[in-house]
Parts: structure tokens; C-alpha cells; sequence
């Protein structure tokens, strides 16, 4: 079992920048394979980022460039750094996390596409302001 909680949502404006953190508990952190999702009022939940368990990173398309994925397994930390954040990055964000085996870059992209994680913290929320 894996339990997972955000923090570092807010509100900002357009070209500002947040850090999302997501704490997680268990003892094979390194065996993680974790990402960021989000979900816009009225929209549906839509990948942003994912990191495997060695560390092969995917991201959407709208966010590249501008938001970085990063794993600690040291301290069982996953963050998502967000710099240049736009109105439209406007959502609540979800941490999610499952025990994945090694896998290939593309396999990664997969599970990361297909949202296949069975473990999602409660979200946190960021508002960005034109």
C-alpha cells in the first residue's frame, strides 16, 4: 500500500512559477514508477508528467519546456517544478504512483499515457491569473 500527499498548490500569476511536492509513504520507494496528473473544472484528467522507477521522464505536450518531474528516493519525494505557468495550467493536481517493474522508454511513455497507476493522493489545487 502507498500513500501519497501533495502539497504546494496556490494561486499566481500568468509567467509565475510553483513547486509541487508529493510525499510518499512505504519502504521501496525506488521501485516506484510515479506521475503528475491534473483535471481542469469541466474537463477531463489529462497526464503532465511521469518519471519510471529509473528514471526515464514523459510529458505532455503543453507543458514541455516549461514544467521539470523530479524523483527523490531518498526522501521519498516526488516534485514537479512549474515555471512560466499560464491560465490554462489552471487545475487541481494529483500525484499518482504504482510498484513498476524496469521497463523501456516506450513502455514507460505507455503507462504514463494510459494514466495506469493505482495509487492517487487527494490533489492540490493551483489557480494562475492572467
Amino acid at each position: 500500500q502507498v500513500q501519497l500527499v501533495e502539497s504546494g498548490g496556490g494561486s499566481v500569476q500568468a509567467g509565475g512559477s510553483l513547486r509541487l511536492s508529493c510525499a510518499a509513504s512505504g519502504n521501496t520507494y525506488s521501485t516506484l514508477c510515479m506521475g503528475w496528473f491534473r483535471q481542469a473544472p469541466g474537463k477531463e484528467r489529462e497526464g503532465v508528467a511521469a518519471v519510471s522507477r529509473d528514471g526515464v521522464t514523459n510529458y505532455a505536450d503543453s507543458v514541455k519546456g516549461r514544467f521539470t518531474i523530479s524523483k527523490d528516493n531518498a526522501e521519498n519525494a516526488l516534485y514537479l517544478q512549474m515555471n512560466n505557468l499560464k491560465p490554462e495550467d489552471t487545475a487541481m493536481y494529483y500525484c499518482a504512483a504504482d510498484w513498476c517493474p524496469v521497463m523501456t522508454a516506450s513502455q514507460a511513455l505507455g503507462v504514463f499515457l494510459r494514466g495506469e497507476y493505482n495509487y492517487w493522493g487527494q490533489g492540490t489545487l493551483v489557480n494562475v491569473s492572467s
